[in-house]
């Protein structure tokens, strides 16, 4: 596979499927000494007197004010918040805080906090509440903003199943963004990240309720991913050359649109990016195409430079720092890594399960306890402030007392 450098001109056409290969090699992952750390955290808002009620957005924009992202809000200033996060909006009216990522989980705790501190005075003046879930427990799946790209969305997700639209408008993701770390690690780094995702995922689901009803599903948010073409939505292949599966899972998922200048984004069933390349659509896909194509792939773990792990549901307050902790602690260092991948391995793979039945599944259950401590213990060794580990502990230590009561008077 040919590496091709970034180029300068994105405009550019791609004339052949390696130059498309080796430019998203090229940009995957940045490798390097694994320091920052980031995080996205999303939420669903409801009116509390009224929670099943559909959200307006022209509503949330003056809430929101001049944070309020461009998608609801084309004309406002799309201010920062305080440490620089900004606020994006999904096509359900979910709420996205993007953070800043921070050279240590210290400061990255206290510019996170200090800005859903920030979100929630805003959306309470506004009459709403921050519901804390992994899927919207009182709505169903219910599209409040209108895009050629969100009609695209919606008309590519319909052909399969009804899990797309509620994955665009129902969920909300608590999304770590971990560096690549060394190049010479990054294989054992990716197969980790994936191998550790279903007690992880277990530990924190956090979705058991959705429009009302108990799904049965200790992570519906999650289930909705199984609905999704997984082409798009699922796992990358792992192995030696991680860049490499990535190149190809991109270029072999479907086309989610194509943008037009004018008229529908829409693009027939199963054309795929190598398709374009090959001449299946019309004129010559660009970098820049290329580029946003990237951005319309949810796989559980994408590479963005850093790993962007996208398989946790939100979490309530500011226990969105546990798992962002934890997974940071887990990948620190390569001997932390091999002794995490030991100790996962039981459950590794077990997504559906972990999905289902969280905790209470016999194998994670198994597996979790060890893998948590091994966190705490790392994340003490590394100098996380006490009070910060204490918080850490205490929310672990809450998820597995409602998990196992009986063991925990």
């Amino acid at each position: 596979m040919r590496t091709a450098p970034h180029p300068i001109d994105a405009d550019a056409g791609i004339r052949q499927i390696e130059d498309a290969e080796g430019y998203i090699a090229s940009i995957c992952f940045k490798t390097g000494p694994p320091a920052p750390v980031g995080v996205e955290v999303e939420h669903i808002a409801h009116t509390p007197e009224h929670p099943a009620a559909p959200l307006d957005t022209a509503a949330l924009a003056t809430t929101l004010a001049g944070h309020a992202p461009p998608t609801i809000a084309p004309d406002g200033p799309h201010l920062p918040l305080r440490h620089g996060g900004r606020l994006d909006i999904a096509p359900g009216g979910q709420i996205r805080l993007v953070a800043r990522p921070q050279a240590t989980l210290a400061r990255l705790h206290t510019t996170v906090n200090t800005e859903l501190g920030q979100l929630t005075e805003m959306v309470t003046r506004g009459g709403l509440r921050l519901s804390g879930a992994g899927i919207d427990p009182h709505r169903s799946a219910r599209r409040v903003l209108s895009s050629r790209r969100y009609q695209a969305m919606a008309a590519s997700f319909a052909r399969r199943s009804s899990d797309g639209r509620t994955m665009m408008c129902a969920t909300a993701g608590l999304r770590p963004e971990i560096a690549a770390g060394p190049a010479d690690g990054l294989a054992d780094r990716w197969a980790a990240v994936h191998e550790l995702g279903p007690t992880l995922l277990a530990v924190f689901a956090n979705s058991p309720v959705h429009a009302g009803r108990d799904t049965g599903w200790a992570s519906t948010r999650m289930r909705t991913w199984y609905g999704i073409d997984p082409g798009r939505a699922g796992t990358v292949a792992d192995g030696a050359d991680p860049a490499r599966a990535w190149a190809r899972y991109a270029l072999r998922a479907p086309l989610l649109c194509v943008r037009r200048p004018t008229g529908s984004w829409a693009v027939r069933p199963g054309v795929t990016f190598a398709d374009w390349i090959t001449g299946a659509l019309p004129g010559r896909p660009t970098y820049d195409d290329l580029d946003y194509h990237l951005g319309t792939l949810f796989p559980l773990v994408r590479p963005r430079g850093h790993l962007q792990i996208r398989y946790l549901d939100t979490q309530p307050g500011g226990d969105w720092f546990a798992p962002v902790a934890v997974l940071a602690a887990l990948l620190a260092d390569r001997s932390t890594i091999d002794t995490a991948r030991d100790l996962c391995a039981p459950a590794a793979g077990r997504w559906l399960e972990a999905a289902r039945y969280g905790l209470t599944d016999a194998v994670v259950a198994r597996t979790a306890p060890a893998v948590l401590d091994l966190a705490l213990r790392v994340l003490e060794r590394d100098g996380l402030p006490g009070g910060l580990h204490d918080e850490v502990a205490s929310t672990v230590d809450h998820r597995f007392r409602q998990a196992w009561p009986h063991l925990h008077p």
